[in-house]
């Protein structure tokens, strides 16, 4: 018997399939007839892809800036797996990860490189709070939970150290056995050019489509020539929403030049939750249906590809064998406008709405989902 069975789902290609889960993991796929414990029957109704992946949250409780609780911007929103982004380094990772071992959603961390983590804005004006050794000891300590390290390249960050906090993140990352390595863009100095050439394959430029003047479009709205190289040599882009770093107007022209994120990312946190322009997962996701992206290809970047770049064995694939972590969802017809976080605007006609997340097997309906007669007992 296994432990649930979801029938009739139409999985993002439109093909309908029944899926069972045992012991957390996906049992089977195709036409399922045996009994099990628990049975959704979508009917064809609803789609359902591999558990969605937020992988840039800030879910930290205890952070004095950027806070949220995992849950409220993981399950709650229909999203099965959360990446905290570098809300805490050495000195507070172990308190973040006994918040993460209490929630429902999944959640791992990126090590922000300072060890006193999002405490200030400015973690990394001070060198001497990049800590090498006691970095490394941190990762070993909290192997599967630190999944990669975080490096925040604003002027307003790093002070008048420059580039000089991601020579001692290329540094970190390469004695941690070559972990993944996010980097946060925003306002210069130092500039995206020089920045995109520190870069190897691999590593994930996030807040890709911000509009400030250290955007990744030139003066003629073309890519610019370093971060075309950075592309060629295997660099991901990863969109990183949050309330000040995305743009319709850069996105639309990233778009037209065939330039598309390799993951789409949130930078949730309780005030952009709460107040937009952010409101979940599934809000950024819409953004990028509006543009034009084919929702399968929109659903890889939150799936298979943010599995992929974060490296996160299980997750993101309906495969036999993988996680049994799912995502329940409409696509509902609607006449809105959606916001950036620029002032721009772009009419939407159907957004993604997310009715439940469905984690090892364990079915969590979101607010939406919760009114659906699928999800009653």
């Amino acid at each position: 018997m296994y432990d649930l069975i979801i029938r009739q789902a139409r999985l993002p290609d439109g093909e309908l399939a029944d899926i069972a889960a045992a012991g957390g993991r996906i049992a089977a796929i195709g036409r399922v007839d045996s009994p099990a414990r628990r049975v959704l029957e979508l009917a064809g109704c609803h789609y359902l892809s591999a558990g969605w992946i937020d992988g840039h949250v800030h879910c930290f409780p205890e952070s004095p800036i950027y806070r949220d609780a995992p849950d409220a911007v993981g399950i709650a929103g229909g999203v099965t797996t959360v990446v905290d982004a570098g809300s805490a380094g050495v000195d507070d990772i172990a308190r973040l990860r006994r918040h993460a071992d209490a929630a429902r959603t999944e959640v791992r961390a990126l090590l922000n490189i300072s060890r006193i983590g999002l405490a200030t804005q400015h973690e990394l004006a001070d060198l001497a709070d990049v800590d090498l050794p006691l970095a490394l000891a941190a990762i070993r300590q909290h192997q599967g939970f630190v999944v990669g390290l975080k490096a925040r390249l604003s002027g307003s960050v790093v002070g008048q150290n420059g580039l000089a906090p991601l020579v001692l993140a290329k540094d970190m990352q390469h004695q941690a056995g070559g972990l993944p390595l996010m980097v946060h863009v925003g306002n210069t100095p130092p500039e995206l050019d020089d920045i995109a050439a520190l870069l190897e394959s691999g590593d994930i430029l996030t807040h890709c489509f911000n509009g400030k003047p250290n955007r990744i479009l030139d003066g003629q709205a073309r890519l610019r020539r370093g971060i075309v190289a950075a592309i060629e040599r295997g660099v991901l882009l990863d969109v990183g929403h949050g309330s000040a770093s995305f743009s319709f107007e850069v996105a639309r022209a990233a778009l037209a030049q065939g330039i598309y994120p390799h993951t789409i990312s949130s930078d949730i946190y309780c005030r952009n939750r709460v107040s937009g322009p952010v409101y979940g997962l599934g809000h950024v996701m819409s953004k990028f249906l509006a543009l034009g992206m084919p929702l399968p290809r929109l659903i890889d970047c939150v799936t298979i590809r943010a599995a992929d770049a974060l490296r996160l064995p299980g997750k993101g694939r309906l495969a036999v064998g993988a996680d049994a972590d799912f995502t329940i969802f409409d696509l509902a017809d609607c006449d809105a406008v959606l916001a950036d976080s620029e002032g721009g605007s772009q009419p939407a006609s159907q957004t993604l709405r997310p009715l439940a997340a469905i984690v090892a097997g364990q079915v969590w309906p979101t607010a939406e989902g919760k009114t659906h007669h699928v999800f009653h007992p």
